[in-house]
Formats: C-alpha cells, sequence, structure tokens
C-alpha cells in the first residue's frame, strides 16, 4: 500500500491524505508500550483502575442476562464480542493517557467528555465490529455444516474442526486487530474520521507485520489469563492495554507533515 500519494481528490481545495504514514518498528516495540502503559497506570491507578472495573461490572451484567435467559451459546458470543471491542471500550483510557502526556491530572469527566465529542466515530466503528462479529457467527456456522464434529470421527475429527474454526476465526481477528490496533488513539487525538483512522492503522500493520504480530499475540495472552481469572484479571488487563495501545499509536503513527518521529 502506497504512503505517500494517497489522497482524497477534493478539488481545487487542498488534498487531504487517505491515510497518515507509519513509523518502521521493531521487535521491541510491544514491550516499550507494555513499559510506558505501566507507567501510566501507576501515575493514575485511581482513574484506570475505576475505568477498568466499570468495565468487568458491565460485562459480568451482561453475562448474567445471557445466563439468566437460558442462553448459553450466547454467551460465549459474548466473549468473543468483549474480546473484539476492547479497543472501542478502552476510549477513556486513551484520554488517561493523553491528559498525562499533557502533564495535566487524568479526570474521568474529561474522559467522558471526549468520548462523547467522537460519539459519531464510535458509532462507526461499532457497527463495523457488529458486522464482522455476525459474518464471523455465519461463518463459524457454515463450519459446522460442512465440517461438523461425528461420534465416529473420535479425537481426529475434533482435532479437525478445531483447527478449521481456528483458522476461519483467526481471519477474522486479524480484519479487526488491523482496523482497530491504533484507530481509536488516533480518532481522539487529532479527530480524524473512522475510515481514516482504520486506514491508518491497517497501513500500519501491513507495514510492521512482525511487531504487529507480536502485539496480538501479547493482547491475546493478556486476554486469555484476564478471562482465565473469571475476568477479576481484566481490571488489571485493560488498563494496561489500554494504556499502551495509546503509546503503541503514538509511537507508530507519524504526526502530519512530520519529516521524522523520534521514538521517545
Amino acid at each position: 500500500m502506497s504512503e505517500m500519494h494517497a489522497a482524497r481528490e477534493t478539488g481545487d481545495r487542498p488534498v487531504e491524505p487517505l491515510f497518515l504514514p507509519a513509523r518502521p518498528l521493531d521487535m521491541a516495540a510491544p514491550f516499550r508500550w507494555l513499559r510506558k502503559g505501566w507507567s501510566d497506570m501507576m501515575r493514575a491507578p485511581l482513574p484506570s483502575m475505576a475505568y477498568g472495573i466499570a468495565v468487568v461490572l458491565f460485562f459480568y451484567l451482561l453475562a448474567w442476562l445471557v445466563w439468566d435467559g437460558g442462553n448459553t451459546v450466547a454467551l460465549f458470543s459474548l466473549v468473543v464480542a468483549f474480546i473484539l471491542a476492547g479497543p472501542l471500550l478502552a476510549f477513556g483510557l486513551y484520554s488517561i493517557s493523553r491528559q498525562l502526556e499533557r502533564g495535566q491530572k487524568p479526570r474521568l469527566g474529561v474522559c467522558l467528555r471526549e468520548s462523547r465529542h467522537q460519539l459519531r466515530n464510535e458509532l462507526l466503528f461499532a457497527i463495523v465490529l457488529l458486522v464482522v462479529l455476525l459474518i464471523w457467527a455465519r461463518a463459524a456456522t457454515m463450519v459446522n455444516i460442512f465440517a461438523p464434529i461425528n461420534e465416529e470421527d473420535g479425537l481426529l475429527g475434533i482435532v479437525q474442526y478445531l483447527l478449521i474454526g481456528s483458522a476461519v476465526g483467526s481471519i477474522f481477528a486479524a480484519i479487526v486487530f488491523s482496523i482497530s490496533v491504533v484507530s481509536l488513539p488516533m480518532m481522539l487525538d487529532r479527530e480524524t474520521d473512522a475510515i481514516t483512522a482504520a486506514l491508518t492503522s491497517i497501513n500500519a500493520v501491513l507495514k510492521n507485520k512482525g511487531p504487529m504480530l507480536l502485539w496480538a499475540l501479547i493482547i491475546i495472552t493478556l486476554m486469555v489469563i484476564g478471562l482465565a481469572t473469571f475476568l477479576l484479571g481484566l481490571a488489571l488487563v485493560l488498563p494496561l492495554l489500554g494504556h499502551a495501545t495509546w503509546h503503541a499509536y503514538r509511537e507508530t503513527v507519524w504526526p502530519p507533515g512530520a519529516a521524522e518521529a523520534p521514538v521517545e
């Protein structure tokens, strides 16, 4: 994907870039983001943990409603949707990191105000995630139809089913990761539209496949740990990943018109 001349046609108006260029990253970048994210948590423990606990309690409420309704299958879908919507749920955490970066004392009121300001783009992004989730659910149904588990297949059949399902799921997970890895912080910081932010995010992933794959594996590992502790660990994992994602954006996306963007 070409970066330098990608732009919208705007007639006589100044040409606006379709997406912003990405800085080449090294394999140590994800660990820098985690370190800086942890530093932000330590500098603002109360708003960070309050945010994480609130999200976990909200998920507990949704899970209880699904379980009480007797739809246990939907509970698994809810977990998947929760993981996919992680970048969107962390919007307020990006605001906390930005306030810290500006030398301000983080306030949740500022987070809510900035989130409302970007509500249109957040809703658009949420719709995209919903569409991906629905297509993913349909694809999972097709896997059950064309590669069902039969008792006579034994362990080999189960392994084959899991491999096919994982392969299909990884495609949709990769799509969500690519469009969201830096797009939400970019929307907050530069007030760009959702399309420009998503294209910038995709370009960043394509230009830094190795570091981004490592970052995705780190996110999955931490989320699995959080889920394995009956979601209690997510109260810590979510703020950490949210703050780290802000620093991933700041290190990856070049400022508009900058010849270079130094790594902090």
